[in-house]
């Protein structure tokens, strides 16, 4: 499935993107670090590259997780991946989004364009209730991304994400389906 924007196009991530998804993640290493819990060095590996993937196919075909890659329109270069993760149904129909983009892109808008082809997925797609995100309080540009795309700001979790050691607070939004 691919949702295409005005810049950037989003689609499922396959084995043959496992390169260019490593490539951009050891560049970014120390970008995603300041915000992400810590990956192990294995975590840095083709291998472990494919196997995320091959994974992340399997839990879609189980309804868990979605991962995407997200790619500029123009060039079909892949720039950052974003997924809606912890999918619940039943009487919760949400999940939460997660995203990641080079450096090089940011603050150009095209992360607020995919987290919005993300969302419209969501509600229209899989026809789920609410989104989470969360979101480190330092990282406003990420809370701008997520403001700009429609979602609200709801409250802080106190301590709740391990990263480099140290359990830090998240500004938690959320984004609700019109069509319920």
């Amino acid at each position: 499935m691919t949702l295409i924007g005005d810049r950037v196009y989003i689609r499922f991530l396959e084995i043959e993107d496992a390169e260019a998804l490593l490539d951009m993640q050891v560049r970014n290493r120390e970008l995603f670090q300041k915000y992400s819990p810590i990956f192990a060095d294995d975590f840095y590996t083709l291998e472990s590259k494919r196997q995320s993937i091959t994974d992340s196919i399997k839990q879609r075909e189980e309804d868990k997780k979605y991962n995407f890659g997200i790619f500029l329109k123009e060039s079909d270069i892949l720039i950052g991946s974003i997924s809606l993760n912890q999918i619940y149904r039943g009487p919760l129909e949400r999940g939460m989004i997660g995203y990641q983009l080079d450096g090089l892109y940011n603050g150009k808008g095209l992360m607020t364009e995919a987290v919005s082809l993300t969302v419209a997925f969501a509600f229209h797609e899989l026809h789920l209730h609410r989104i989470d995100a969360g979101v480190m309080p330092s990282n406003t540009g990420s809370m701008r991304v997520l403001e700009k795309a429609g979602f609200q700001k709801e409250g802080i979790e106190r301590r709740g994400v391990k990263i480099n050691g140290q359990w830090e607070d998240h500004q938690i939004f959320a984004i609700l389906s019109e069509h319920d």
